[in-house]
């Protein structure tokens, strides 16, 4: 067993700190980058309105002047339809990079790198000076998983511009770092016996990546079911109070695309709950024990399979399939806050203690 280093621990909790400071720059900047591009399309959707109401305009006068009653009945003048005056385009659904530059979202962007290399730093200092994975206590497993969540979200930035993402990432992940200082903080120190295991590295690692995809698919049908509101109120000729949901893409694609993740999360996922068992079989002799813990990692497993089933099989889209999906990511924060301090079992240890 390697000593604790506590030094090397306050330089991961320094670490961690500058990282969630770091975070919150980026996210204030993609907030930026969002009110600034939909108040720009604004004042260009007004322009293209005011173009398209003259040229309309011009061929009535001229039609009156020859007797002709081009503006319909009564002389009246013909309106730009809804679909030129309301705003209701949205991002590509392929999530390609557009032509224009961005520069608060290209801001946000290598902010967030920053942030991350940083976080990392925290990471690998607090593995250091406890010498082993530092996933072993609630506090370890959020500042983990809120740079994993990060670092998911910035790798996939090299192929779709998930830009639109990034207020809701960041959000989330500065919510995890300061709910891991503030509730969760523990110092370094040694693992519990039952812990000391290389099912610790396998089991967790597999359990913490899966619920960072999740954590994006959580981002991802929260926007679906706004886009699906305003695609909807847009249909019905009302006013787009939404505008920065046009950097976003329909709700369609947006559905997709989080089904898709949905699904490699659920197989990590699947994973950890064998891979639990095989643990817990080693450690207790049992494989399953209704621990209260395992119960609810089991109703995580249930919820995605209904939701990867339901949509796959039984045509349940749209909002049914994203509320699905949220109600599945709202288990996983359950499990990992409400079950690990509230209930007694076998799993407490993974709480506020070592």
């Amino acid at each position: 067993m390697f000593p604790i280093n506590e030094t090397m621990g306050q330089y991961s909790e320094l670490f961690m700190l500058l990282a969630a400071g770091t975070y919150t720059v980026a996210f204030i900047a993609f907030a930026w980058d969002l009110a600034k591009s939909s108040k720009m399309l604004k004042a260009v959707d007004l322009k293209a309105a005011s173009s398209v109401a003259a040229e309309v305009k011009v061929p009535v006068a001229a039609g009156r002047a020859g007797g002709n009653d081009v503006g319909g009945p009564a002389g009246r003048t013909e309106r730009p339809t809804s679909a030129i005056t309301s705003v209701n385009q949205t991002a590509g659904g392929d999530m390609k990079y557009a032509a224009e530059r961005r520069i608060p979202a290209r801001v946000a962007v290598a902010v967030a790198i920053i942030g991350v290399a940083i976080h990392g730093a925290g990471v690998i200092t607090r593995a250091i000076g406890a010498g082993r994975v530092p996933w072993g206590n609630m506090y370890e497993f959020l500042t983990t998983g809120a740079f994993l969540v990060v670092a998911v979200f910035l790798l996939s930035l090299i192929r779709r511009d998930l830009r639109f993402l990034g207020t809701f990432v960041l959000g989330l992940a500065v919510i995890m770092m300061v709910a891991a200082s503030v509730t969760y903080w523990t110092p370094v120190g040694h693992l519990v016996p039952a812990l000391q295991s290389y099912w610790l590295v396998i089991h967790v690692s597999i359990a913490v990546m899966s619920a960072s995809l999740f954590t994006l698919t959580f981002a991802m049908s929260a926007l679906q079911l706004l886009q699906s509101h305003r695609q909807k109120t847009l249909a019905a000729g009302g006013v787009d109070k939404l505008g920065f949901m046009r950097l976003v893409p329909n709700a369609l694609s947006l559905e997709n695309l989080s089904y898709r993740i949905n699904t490699v999360g659920f197989v990590g996922w699947t994973f950890t709950l064998m891979f639990g068992a095989i643990w817990a079989e080693k450690a207790w002799g049992r494989f399953w024990g209704w621990d209260t813990k395992e119960v609810w990692t089991f109703v995580i497993w249930v919820v995605y399979a209904g939701y990867l089933h339901a949509r796959a099989t039984r045509g349940w889209t749209g909002t049914r399939a994203a509320w699905l999906s949220i109600a599945g990511y709202l288990c996983v924060i359950f499990n990992f806050t409400v079950v690990n301090v509230f209930f007694n079992g076998l799993h407490s240890y993974s709480g506020l203690s070592q």
